[in-house]
């Protein structure tokens, strides 16, 4: 266990348990496996810890045809020679992304999450391990930064996290989100570990794709620097915070089905967004933007102008009387 990619000056060993140390080796896990490096990374990793009870999730998004398929092959393939159970969905990514007007990736996101949902619920095993690591966190704060998302957007990748579809709840868990691709490259390495490459991941049409070869290049080439760690901090920082904000939200009143325009003008302008956020959210509302918060949060003013704002899917927030309803 002791290989000298682990025994370096930062121990990522030690990190990685650290951020294993509520979750039993004894329990089951489901695991995302993609069969690219950082998921077989994540598996062996966690094989060595001796977490046996691991359920391999992997989701053929038929975008790149007999290659998808042989993933899924491999996967199943890594799985029996772990002796470890596998579960294999497919889903169509390309025809969801047109019904639901999306783009690819953000197609793709849903439908595994989708599909790690229902594994979850049938194998009654609330959760799951993904491989993301300190890379993907920083391409994923600059994607959402450039998108213009406030503070909760760009720390939205969290080592735990929680998400609901229908009644079935799915935790989160990214214990490498302090390690870097490098890292994960030289333990692949060392470990002479067999994974699959996806030709996909260097076309630049993909947001992250230029993110990561071009914009991030770019800018530590006009800097002189890694800004990649400066920007890492950055968004820990900001998860801190933003945990913090949302512990001084109220449960009570983001789950009532009006809020009370002078109780919200008390409030400090960040923990009104806050809390006009958390309620659109209890009401089911999809897509909230910074400008659609900052829209309602002009009718909790006494001389507003107007009473009503338009919300996606011909809802909207209405004013009366003091109160702010979702009709």
């Amino acid at each position: 266990m002791a290989s000298s990619f682990w025994m370096t000056s930062r121990n990522p060993l030690s990190l990685v348990e650290n951020e294993l140390r509520d979750f039993p080796v004894t329990h089951r896990y489901l695991i995302g496996v993609s069969g690219g490096r950082d998921s077989i990374a994540l598996l062996n990793l966690l094989v060595e810890l001796r977490y046996k009870k691991l359920v391999l999730c992997h989701l053929n998004h038929q975008l790149r045809g007999a290659a998808s398929r042989s993933d899924a092959r491999f996967v199943e393939k890594v799985a029996r020679d772990l002796g470890l159970d596998c579960e294999i969905g497919s889903t169509d990514v390309g025809v969801l992304a047109k019904r639901l007007k999306l783009s690819i990736e953000t197609a793709a996101r849903f439908a595994r999450l989708a599909f790690f949902v229902e594994v979850a619920r049938r194998r009654r095993c609330p959760r799951i391990f993904l491989a993301h690591h300190a890379d993907d966190l920083v391409e994923t704060a600059l994607l959402n930064l450039f998108r213009g998302a406030g503070p909760a957007g760009i720390a939205a990748m969290r080592r735990i996290s929680v998400h609901y579809i229908g009644k079935t709840q799915l935790t989160i868990l990214r214990p490498l989100l302090a390690i870097w691709r490098k890292e994960i490259d030289a333990y692949v390495r060392e470990r002479g570990l067999e994974f699959r490459e996806d030709a996909t991941n260097r076309i630049l049409r993909a947001s992250r794709n230029r993110i990561r070869h071009r914009i991030l290049p770019d800018i530590e080439k006009q800097f002189g620097r890694d800004v990649r760690r400066t920007i890492w901090r950055a968004a820990q920082i900001w998860t801190e915070e933003e945990a913090l904000l949302d512990s001084l939200v109220s449960k009570e009143l983001t789950s009532a089905t009006h809020l009370s325009a002078p109780s919200l003008r008390k409030m400090p302008v960040a923990l009104q967004r806050r809390t006009i956020l958390r309620w659109l959210r209890a009401g089911k509302v999809p897509d909230v933007s910074f400008d659609l918060v900052e829209n309602i949060r002009a009718l909790v003013e006494p001389g507003a102008k107007i009473a009503k704002v338009n919300l996606p899917r011909d809802r909207f927030v209405r004013r009366r009387e003091g109160k702010i309803f979702l009709e």
